[in-house]
């Protein structure tokens, strides 16, 4: 009974079989039917003409991106929790050819306007230090929490004030969208997102994520940076149809509701234990040692997260009786 880890979930069916639809002669790299259908498809998503570009992998995805808003000289603030600054190995200051990561601190991995501008205000404006060109935050944070459209629009507002680029690492974008009922659009072009990482792979998908820019024009660069970096596939229209089969009939979100409802299950269950509120299919609980080794003895699958924590994380095809065989023994600890 596997709680470990969404990105080890299953193809959802839908995938599957647009990858067997898409299993036939086409042009190569990014040149087929299939690619060549989705600006349209997350144009008509967000409401706006945005470029869209399949990507194997959530850490190019985002690296990607940081690169088309900074340069090797400047610097990215994100949070010192932050995916691209502690699960990236290196790949954002890699990709960028050598930009710092600037961090900045605040509770369950969020930004807030106060707590950038603190960072902001503490540059000097010389040759001497590195100069702030981007913000990149993540939805879900690393803990679970997910920024409203409010407060995504107030750090939009502070990067347009400031020149800064803004980019969203949405490894858990659906399920941000599924917790708050509102339309995509809200949560980044509108509220000032320059560039988002949308993420598939944990959602249901087998191997493609999408990378969304808000100004098509911004992806011209990236389109050699994805070659150059070694991700341009000769096979890119399989990538292509994951992607259009998950937008068709809001699969995407349909998937990430359910993982959002076994995850709401799971904190009803744990009560004080909870370390954050469940926000989306992430559930971080105080447990002993001994009770963490109970709960393995009992079959479930977990992360242990610093002293005295669990993370638990539902997919979006969890078994409905492992949910709630883990949620009786939770209570029951």
């Amino acid at each position: 009974m596997r709680f470990f880890s969404d990105n080890a979930a299953a193809a959802c069916p839908e995938v599957m079989a647009a990858l067997t639809e898409a299993n036939t002669l086409d042009t190569a790299y990014d040149g087929d039917a299939h690619s060549a259908r989705l600006d349209e498809a997350f144009s008509a998503l967000f409401e706006t003409p945005v470029r869209a570009l399949w990507i194997a992998t959530g850490t190019a995805a985002n690296s990607l991106a940081l690169a088309s808003l900074c340069p090797p000289h400047g610097g990215i603030v994100c949070h010192r929790e932050a995916h691209i600054q502690n699960d990236e190995c290196g790949a954002p200051e890699f990709y960028t050819h050598g930009a710092k990561l600037m961090l900045v601190d605040g509770p369950g991995a969020k930004l807030t306007p106060t707590a950038v501008e603190a960072l902001l205000g503490s540059v000097r404006g010389d040759v001497h230090q590195v100069q702030p060109r981007a913000l990149s935050i993540t939805q879900a944070t690393e803990y679970g929490l997910v920024y409203t459209p409010e407060e995504v629009a107030a750090l939009g507002a502070l990067c347009k004030a400031r020149g800064l680029g803004f980019h969203m690492d949405g490894a858990r974008f659906a399920n941000a969208v599924a917790r708050l009922g509102c339309h995509p659009a809200d949560l980044t072009w509108r509220a000032g997102v320059d560039v988002l990482s949308f993420g598939f792979v944990k959602n249901g998908g087998m191997s493609a994520e999408a990378l969304i820019f808000f100004d098509p024009a911004r992806a011209a660069d990236t389109l050699y940076r994805r070659k150059r970096a070694g991700h341009l596939l000769s096979k890119g229209r399989y990538l292509a149809a994951q992607l259009l089969a998950m937008l068709e009939d809001d699969v995407w979100l349909r998937n990430a509701c359910a993982a959002n409802e076994g995850a709401t299950r799971l904190a009803a269950a744990a009560g004080a234990r909870l370390v954050y509120p469940v926000e989306a299919n992430e559930v971080f609980l105080k447990v002993t040692a001994a009770e963490a080794a109970s709960l393995r003895k009992q079959g479930f699958d977990f992360y242990d997260w610093g002293s005295g924590e669990a993370r638990l994380v539902v997919s979006w095809d969890q078994d409905p009786t492992h949910i709630d065989a883990l949620a009786a023994a939770i209570a029951a600890l």
